[in-house]
């Protein structure tokens, strides 16, 4: 097989950039190792930056969002059992949608059916080869054991942190950068309706939480837990009665419980990759960076990653000019950290930590105070939280 472009990883990045290519009449292959059915039932992120909603509407992707997406202008925060709210809109006149991962996906792989992109799923043994020559190749077997391989300009690792494509950039030009937290997020979705009407980050001496939604019955909350902790010790009982303790009583005495539809442990870390690119091979997304998802950047900075590189291959389709190809990670990175830096300061902020101390924890308290009460602070979140410009 010859294509254009490969992508590796049937996501919300790899199927973006292949509608964005498919676009512009450039020819594209979707790899991707688990079924379809799988793809379109992983429960992640929910929380769009504007610049995320820009993007999916400007590509065609935008109608069910924008008819069952919320638009939020403003989130809580709470510590000391006292609740305060930023506005994104009086700050920054911005505001984000709340329309989840697992919709984008699906509205992603709706709109490429018109466009006839060739799409493999069930995949195994991905191997990438001749990355610094004119044409590279990729090999892979199909679901029904065979061996394929394909001719490409382009590969494009779109795999996730667990993906193939990251080690194929030699160690000896490579540098990683990473912060693994002592603690991860117990979450649950049930079938309730959300306690809040936008977002609430509490924190609490017992650990953190936040109460979230996916839609007007369908409610998104975690926990903080010790990385040692399991899903089973978990019961939904349990569960929250740990949430009412660590919300603010405002909304723990409002909350409507119910049976968990699903239950997970999500580790947290902060991770990079540095370059994201060698040769003909572009990495974009949770390949080449990883955020803790207290500041709902990851789906985020994946998005910002397509727009640098989908316009760096349409400029050198059209005019032969590799600048943006060659400035891609360079450019991405610099919008990558300044996501990481969001990300990490707020799971510090909001969290508590093995071995705290009592001044670490009047530091985090005095932070919240602070926040609470500086309109400057304030623009400095909104402008984070609501997404950096590209």
């Amino acid at each position: 097989m010859h294509q254009q472009v490969v992508i590796i990883g049937g996501g919300p990045s790899g199927t973006l950039l292949a509608l964005i290519l498919a676009r512009a009449n450039i020819d594209v292959l979707l790899l991707e190792k688990k079924p379809l059915e799988y793809v379109l039932s992983r429960i992640r992120a929910g929380v769009l930056e504007w610049n995320t909603v820009e993007m999916l509407r400007k590509n065609g992707v935008g109608t069910r969002m924008d008819k069952e997406g919320h638009i939020h202008e403003g989130t809580f925060l709470s510590s000391s059992n006292k609740q305060f709210r930023i506005d994104f809109k009086n700050t920054i006149n911005k505001q984000v949608m709340v329309y989840g991962q697992t919709e984008v996906t699906f509205d992603l792989y709706e709109e490429l059916k018109k466009y006839n992109v060739k799409i493999i799923h069930e995949i195994d043994d991905v191997s990438i080869a001749d990355l610094t020559e004119k044409i590279s190749s990729v090999s892979f077997k199909d679901v029904d054991g065979k061996f394929n391989s394909v001719k490409t300009q382009f590969v494009i690792g779109c795999d996730g942190f667990h993906g193939v494509s990251r080690k194929y950039i030699p160690s000896n030009i490579s540098k990683t950068f990473e912060k693994v937290y002592p603690f991860g997020w117990l979450g649950v979705l049930s079938d309730t309706s959300p306690v809040s009407r936008e977002l609430i980050y509490a924190n609490h001496s017992r650990g953190f939480a936040l109460a979230s939604m996916r839609n007007e019955n369908l409610s998104r909350y975690y926990i903080q837990v010790p990385n040692s902790d399991k899903v089973e010790n978990w019961s939904d009982e349990s569960f929250w009665d740990e949430l009412r303790l660590r919300l603010p009583t405002e909304a723990s005495d409002n909350i409507e419980i119910g049976p968990s539809i699903e239950k997970s442990i999500a580790p947290l870390r902060s991770f990079v990759l540095e370059p994201m690119r060698f040769g003909n091979l572009y990495l974009a997304g949770d390949a080449a960076h990883i955020v803790p998802p207290t500041g709902a950047k990851g789906l985020n900075l994946a998005v910002s990653d397509i727009h640098y590189l989908s316009e760096a291959i349409i400029l050198f389709m059209k005019n032969k000019d590799r600048y943006l190809l060659d400035t891609y990670s360079e450019k991405a990175l610099l919008r990558v950290w300044k996501g990481i830096r969001f990300s990490w300061w707020m799971t510090t902020l909001m969290h508590n930590f093995p071995n705290q101390d009592e001044f670490e924890r009047k530091i985090q308290l005095t932070e919240i105070e602070y926040l609470s009460n500086s309109i400057q602070a304030q623009q400095s979140f909104s402008e984070n939280y609501v997404g950096l410009p590209y």
